[in-house]
């Protein structure tokens, strides 16, 4: 009940019109972050798309560079490109996976992004390797001590991500532990 002219409000009128007051700005963060967590969805969805739909031309481009490898006779030759190739979709079949993951949960993990470091790193090593192999004789001093250098590096980035990723696993594990 409001007071009337002249009369003051009371101590409960005065808690009830506060707190009205406190509900407006509440409710406009919750509608505000409610559409941003659409948009996150939507987002999220159109990326999963393209991610899968990647996934699947690269697949399919794969496949059929495969067969014309095999039907010409020149496959040892093309495995490096075919591997290569098979390790992009990986890559992308794991970011589909963290796009997933991030859809459901609405949190960042960071397990499936080293894993796709991972596989990067993997695949970058493969390919050094086997681009140095074909034409070994050919290749100059400073090639060779270059493609070493990113070799080292490499290596020392896939110790780095695989110890991120035991020691996540074991914080995870200890985490689950404790709620046990």
């Amino acid at each position: 009940m409001l007071p009337t002219r002249g009369e003051r409000p009371s101590s409960r009128q005065m808690t009830e019109s506060k707190e009205s007051r406190r509900e407006g700005p509440g409710k406009a963060r919750e509608w505000i972050s409610r559409q941003f967590t659409r948009v996150e969805d939507v987002v999220y969805v159109g990326l999963g798309i393209l991610l899968a739909g990647s996934a699947l031309v690269l697949l399919v481009a794969a496949a059929i560079r495969f067969g014309q490898g095999l039907s010409a006779g020149e496959f040892p030759g093309s495995a490096v490109d075919l591997l290569d190739r098979i390790l992009l979709i990986l890559m992308i079949v794991e970011l589909l996976y963290t796009v997933q993951v991030s859809f459901r949960e609405h949190a960042l993990i960071p397990e499936p992004f080293l894993i796709v470091g991972l596989i990067a790193a993997t695949r970058r090593i493969l390919v050094v390797t086997a681009e140095f192999a074909t034409d070994i004789g050919a290749k100059g001093e400073a090639v060779f001590r270059n493609a070493m250098i990113e070799l080292g590096l490499l290596t020392v980035l896939v110790f780095a991500m695989v110890a991120s990723l035991v020691l996540l696993r074991r914080r995870h594990a200890d985490a689950v532990a404790d709620r046990a």
